[in-house]
């Protein structure tokens, strides 16, 4: 018995191990695979999870992209569109390239206000006369490079020279002198120092041409030339006053000075008030641009430097209301 008892417990004690033995193991394996599961649900979890937030960002992205796209072709700046569209038109309105045209018109008659050319075309022997010839009767001649020059024309085929024409034909410095002496006692001229804006160079004319000045003097450089703004702005002015552009100012002062004008500066410092301005001589009415004035240049050609008395706050006025002013004075003597 108790051996038999003996090696039944025996048995009994192996299967319980073995059995205990199994049930220890397959229970926490089994956990183990629930929890390898888990977890690997878990990871694919993520997985898909941050698969569906970069699709999502992809699609979000391109969305954004896409739209700027659109914005930029199918919905462009009408604005920017139409601002370069009128400067195109401003631009070239009154403009001539090429050889051939260049060269006709400046063999012609026609009113030239400025030339872009290339050192080939200014040096050849077609163009060097009648473009050394121009520049000492004012025209502001420019020698460029090509693609400078390219740039101007927005890329058209310019073949190295292009001009742009004058709204009005301008006379010389020595006819200016004689119509203005042979057709008043006393004449006025308005001289430009500096003004490049083309709506004060247009407001100006059609003031001297109102009080009955015999001329205006613009300079060949640091000016606005006589361009279809300055044509617009003078309201037809142009067509009864007469225009000298010089090559020098300063020369030409001195040159109207030994033909007994007076030359006169318009200055904020002027210590003279224009109200008790007296002469009655012919007069050059000098006038400087709004920010700089008359150059320390020209004020030393000057016998006068008036000014306009201000009661109000403003310290200055614009140049082509201060040459209004001053004309109405000075013509009232």
């Amino acid at each position: 018995m108790k051996d038999s008892s003996n090696k039944f417990r025996g048995k009994n004690n192996k299967v319980h191990k073995k059995n205990s033995d199994f049930g220890y193991y397959s229970k926490n394996t089994n956990r183990s695979k629930k929890n390898d599961s888990f977890l690997n649900n878990s990871a694919k979890n993520k997985k898909v999870e941050n698969f569906k937030k970069s699709n999502e960002n992809n699609t979000l992205s391109s969305f954004k992209r896409n739209l700027r796209f659109k914005s930029n072709t199918e919905f462009p700046n009408k604005n920017s569109d139409m601002q370069h569209e009128f400067t195109n038109k401003r631009n070239f309105d009154d403009w001539i390239w090429g050889k051939h045209s260049v060269y006709e018109a400046l063999s012609s008659d026609r009113a030239i206000n400025r030339i872009w050319c290339t050192s080939e075309i200014f040096s050849s022997e077609k163009f060097y006369i009648l473009l050394k010839e121009l520049k000492s009767k004012g025209v502001l001649i420019e020698e460029v490079s090509w693609n400078r020059l390219s740039q101007l024309t927005y890329g058209a085929s310019h073949q190295g020279v292009a001009l742009q024409l004058a709204c009005s034909k301008t006379i010389s410095l020595e006819q200016l002198i004689d119509f203005s002496k042979h057709n008043s006692r006393n004449p006025i001229i308005v001289a430009l120092d500096g003004i490049t804006d083309p709506h004060n160079v247009g407001a100006i004319i059609r003031s001297a041409e109102a009080f009955n000045c015999r001329g205006v003097i613009i300079p060949q450089r640091r000016s606005a030339g006589l361009t279809g703004t300055v044509a617009k702005v003078a309201a037809g002015a142009l067509e009864y006053i007469h225009v000298s552009r010089v090559v020098n100012l300063n020369r030409a002062l001195d040159e109207l000075k030994k033909n007994g004008f007076l030359v006169v500066g318009l200055s904020g410092d002027g210590q003279i008030s224009i109200s008790t301005f007296q002469e009655k001589a012919p007069l050059v009415v000098v006038v400087g641009s709004e920010d700089k004035g008359i150059s320390l240049l020209t004020q030393k050609k000057c016998d006068f430097i008036l000014s306009i008395s201000l009661k109000g706050k403003t310290a200055s006025l614009n140049a082509s209301v201060a040459a209004a002013i001053s004309l109405f004075h000075l013509t009232g003597k």
